[in-house]
């Protein structure tokens, strides 16, 4: 394991311990998403001087390469013609050609290695940054749905205290109190009429007692009654 990928294991595990405490995660992933970005930047930008660098290397040791066969070539030609002096020149060209080959190939074969490995993290950073956009997108609709939760209990609340079923409850519990009442009136009435008549009746038995106890007191006293 490299230790670029240590540094981002830890990175991205910091990251999602402080994501599940936080009380706005979007706020915390969007800041996360711009250092990323940044980084991604940076890093694609290094990859391209990287990539021009090593091909400005293979063309050395390309040239070189070209060259050093060539000297090769006019060795033997010189040999063939019994140019001695002229072959051990070409010869010595041709040894410098060749080292010239080896450094630059080398450096070539290096800057392809940490190309390589910095493609490698390149694509771990877009990986990783794609990731945690989808978990943004993720809690911006969890938010989303938790804020028109709110609202909608709000409404129901609200139409809850105003149902029409509440209100004719209301007005039915009114109507009926104000029905009672009259029916009380009346029954108060009723009795009233009641008690009077019955008073009534009282006196007017009450009255034909007296009446009868006189006319029984007069025929005692012999007085004829009419």
């Amino acid at each position: 394991m490299s230790v670029m990928k240590r540094v981002r294991d830890i990175s991205v595990a910091t990251f999602n311990d402080k994501l599940e405490r936080s009380e706005d995660p979007v706020k915390l992933i969007d800041r996360y998403l711009m250092e990323q970005n940044e980084q991604i930047q940076q890093s694609d930008k290094l990859h391209q001087q990287c990539v021009q660098h090593a091909t400005q290397l293979k063309l050395q040791y390309l040239q070189a390469e070209q060259l050093r066969n060539k000297r090769e070539e006019q060795a033997v030609i010189a040999l063939k013609a019994g140019e001695d002096d002229l072959a051990r020149l070409a010869l010595q060209e041709k040894l410098l050609h060749d080292e010239k080959y080896s450094q630059y190939k080398q450096l070539y074969d290096q800057s392809m290695q940490s190309i390589h490995e910095l493609s490698k993290q390149l694509d771990e950073l877009r990986t990783d940054y794609q990731e945690v956009y989808n978990k943004r997108q993720y809690y911006v609709a969890r938010m989303q749905s938790v804020q028109l939760q709110q609202r909608m209990n709000e409404r129901l609340g609200f139409v809850g205290q105003q149902s029409g079923t509440r209100m004719f409850q209301r007005l039915e519990d009114r109507i009926t109190g104000l029905e009672l009442e009259s029916q009380s009136l009346s029954e108060v009435r009723r009795k009233g009429q009641e008690i009077l008549l019955e008073a009534g009746n009282g006196v007017k038995h009450l009255l034909d007692a007296e009446l009868t106890k006189l006319k029984h007191k007069l025929e005692s006293e012999g007085v004829a009654g009419r």
